[in-house]
């Protein structure tokens, strides 16, 4: 019985430390920065938008292109919560394909745009 108990203590240790190491991975991969994380902000300063939808391939792909730096975007979301719909605010930009990108001087990029097409569009550093 002292065993059982003894293993089921040492169990939990471990599990403890296990799970604490896991979470001090996390916050510190967390704080690191991503490596677009400039030009994502310089696109939002310059006022590009990136409009797309949850369930657009192309809109996540967009977003792949950006790694961790997603996050900065300057994204609105298009897409009712059912995905069948399209919230005003997309509509009243008449934004009628996914991904769309609007910039300050209005004019605008349809589907997957090239870091290189963002750079020029916005006057943006280009990621090395």
């Amino acid at each position: 019985m002292n065993t059982s108990k003894n293993i089921f203590i040492g169990s939990i240790i471990i599990a403890i430390f296990v799970l604490g190491g896991a979470g001090w991975y996390y916050a510190k991969q967390s704080k690191i920065p991503g490596k677009y994380d400039d030009f994502a902000i310089c696109l939002k300063d310059k006022g590009a938008i990136f409009y797309g939808a949850f369930w657009c391939p192309h809109c996540q792909n967009q977003k792949k292109m950006f790694g961790k730096s997603a996050k900065l975007l300057p994204y609105v979301e298009c897409s009712t919560a059912n995905g069948k719909g399209q919230l005003a605010i997309c509509e009243e930009k008449e934004i009628t394909g996914y991904p769309t990108w609007i910039f300050a001087d209005e004019s605008r990029l349809g589907g997957e745009v090239s870091f290189e097409t963002l750079a020029e569009k916005t006057e943006c550093v280009l990621p090395q």
